[in-house]
């Protein structure tokens, strides 16, 4: 089974993002591929990548700026907005409200180093994540797609370890 694994580059005050330096200490594989996407609100490329690459799964990583646990998103909302004095507009408009993840990632995997989160927010984490499920459930619905967000200071080594565990689950399912 083919897996994409994507993260991002670096935004706002932040002058590196973990998971593009997780994405890439991933290992070359023939059944991996590796993104790191620029931080914009940019569909077109989440689409190529996914016809490109005919993923059986993806697994997105997206950094948050608190927290001191992993969160495993269970859904995204159709919402996006630059930043937080901007008032939110739909993703998609007349798109379902939120879509849930398909990939099932299980809490355990994560020794309680992860949590459970409803709501991955409305910038382009969760917009990559709403734009994502809803083409894969419009076009490739076979097709898992999840999502988790690390916290920006979270120890490199641990979270490695971590996402390298739940890329082993994702892939074995």
């Amino acid at each position: 089974m083919r897996l994409l694994v994507y993260g991002f580059g670096t935004y706002k005050q932040f002058k590196s993002n973990i998971t593009s330096k997780i994405v890439r200490k991933l290992p070359r594989s023939a059944s991996l591929k590796k993104i790191v996407f620029p931080v914009r609100f940019n569909k077109a490329q989440f689409i190529a990548a996914i016809r490109k690459n005919n993923p059986g799964v993806i697994l997105g990583l997206g950094q948050c700026s608190s927290g001191t646990k992993l969160r495993i998103e269970r859904r995204a909302m159709n919402r996006r907005r630059n930043n937080k004095e901007e008032k939110g507009r739909a993703i998609r408009r007349g798109g379902p409200k939120s879509l849930k993840a398909t990939l099932q990632i299980n809490k355990a995997t994560f020794d309680g180093a992860a949590e459970i989160s409803s709501d991955a927010g409305d910038y382009v984490c969760n917009f990559l994540m709403y734009i994502g499920l809803d083409y894969l459930h419009r076009n490739y619905p076979e097709v898992r797609c999840g999502f988790i967000h690390i916290p920006h200071d979270y120890p490199f080594s641990r979270a490695f370890r971590l996402i390298r565990r739940a890329i082993r689950e994702a892939s074995r399912d």
